[in-house]
């Protein structure tokens, strides 16, 4: 005979295991803030930054914040000295890899 599942036990153990993954999630996205330099900026300004982030539609603009971000985690740029500076510095406006001037038409 085959032996009984505690289907509770498991759905317990895995609201558990949910509970701890979202916690450290949150942990480590606050901790990527911090990493950033980001936690200097006011609260409204970092919110704007990510949803342009996740408003961006074109590719290009997705690739160049994907390559910033690898680099970032690789140390092969100065993104964290750079990441650091002053709200003025177009350094941290993560739409774009290097800071440059916009574009005639650019919105």
């Amino acid at each position: 005979m085959r032996k009984l599942r505690d289907y509770d036990a498991e759905l317990k153990a895995l609201n558990d295991k949910a509970r701890q993954l979202k916690l450290r999630k949150r942990e480590q996205l606050g901790e990527l803030v911090i990493a950033t330099g980001a936690d200097a900026l006011p609260i409204e300004r970092l919110a704007g930054v990510l949803l342009l982030a996740v408003e961006a539609a074109d590719a290009s603009t997705k690739e160049a914040q994907r390559t910033r971000g690898a680099a970032f985690f690789q140390g092969k740029s100065n993104s964290r000295s750079s990441a650091r500076r002053d709200d003025s510095s177009p350094a941290t406006d993560i739409s774009s890899p290097h800071p440059t001037p916009a574009a005639p038409g650019a919105a």
